[in-house]
């Protein structure tokens, strides 16, 4: 079994005389989840685009499973699912006969205990009976999820999948593709612009400027050493007490009144205010500082003034 489910090797497309993918190269680890990043305009939907054999590149190579887009199309497409901008489902048809169709037309030859069991893995067994154009939003990004895996791809490719969600569903399938990557080894490529969300919902993040990968981002504690810090902001008296909590979490210090902690974990912060509380310390108020949105703007060269 290969190491690395997704190779993209020195991808390079044109459209006319502009040379949109330069020389793309990135690979993606089983079972984890990688963000895909970059400005409007760098090139993200188009390598996309190259990576599922909708559009050919001029030259380089996509390996899926080590199986080649261009020598081996149909043996490497077949380890691949995506949803590439909105999910391509019938309203008028039911949740379930939307997945029957797709079945049909897959050539895996997909069983009705597949069918099933997508269907409970994307938590929409009630509702399969009824039309999709009443499904909410989060509910046809979850229904294209199922249609994406009827045929057990190793590697799931999203476009903007939170795009319209509203926080419950954007919470609901960070929990779902997370649990999908740990339990089942599929192995995630998502592109958004939402840089809060990938932070906490993938392992690294690939940042592409102007069609060249820039660099390769980690959320995640790799071989025991810190590569991405969280600066954690929180509000908390009697400050010195609260300090001497926090100093077991990692570095703190007092900035104007306020306790600045060094944290590697998103998750770990409501532990944290627990922590205090418990102690009889009165919590105020907790930010954070995204330090993938400071990697990000730096990388990419983007100014951009956010809301305090």
């Amino acid at each position: 079994m290969e190491s690395f489910p997704l190779q993209v090797k020195r991808l390079n497309k044109s459209f006319g005389k502009a040379h949109v993918i330069k020389d793309m190269s990135f690979q993606l680890k089983r079972g984890e989840i990688y963000g895909f990043l970059g400005p409007n305009g760098s090139g993200k939907t188009t390598t996309i685009r190259m990576i599922v054999s909708l559009i050919g590149a001029d030259s380089g190579d996509v390996l899926i499973e080590g199986k080649s887009i261009k020598t081996h199309r149909q043996e490497a497409i077949s380890n691949i699912g995506a949803i590439v901008e909105d999910p391509d489902l019938y309203g008028y048809l039911t949740g379930k006969q939307n997945l029957e169709h797709f079945a049909r037309m897959s050539k895996g030859n997909v069983t009705k205990a597949r069918i099933k069991e997508v269907t409970e893995l994307v938590e929409l067994t009630a509702a399969m009976n009824k039309k999709v154009k009443n499904y909410s939003l989060g509910m046809k990004q979850r229904l294209g999820i199922a249609v994406s895996l009827l045929h057990n791809p190793s590697v799931l490719i999203l476009d903007e999948p939170t795009n319209g969600l509203d926080p419950k569903g954007i919470r609901d399938l960070r929990n779902y593709l997370q649990r999908l990557a740990k339990e089942d080894g599929v192995t995630l490529l998502v592109s958004s612009h939402q840089l809060n969300e990938i932070e906490v919902l993938c392992d690294r993040a690939i940042v592409i400027k102007s069609g060249e990968v820039v660099d390769e981002v980690s959320m995640r504690q790799q071989q025991g050493q810190p590569d991405s810090v969280m600066n954690v902001r929180i509000e908390a008296k009697p400050v010195d007490q609260a300090l001497a909590i926090l100093a077991t979490y990692g570095n703190a210090s007092i900035t104007e009144g306020t306790i600045q902690l060094e944290q590697q974990r998103y998750e770990s912060i409501p532990d944290i205010v627990e922590a205090l509380v418990t102690q009889g310390i009165r919590v105020y108020g907790t930010s954070y500082q995204n330090k993938l949105e400071d990697a990000y703007f730096s990388l990419t060269e983007e100014q951009e003034v956010s809301a305090g």
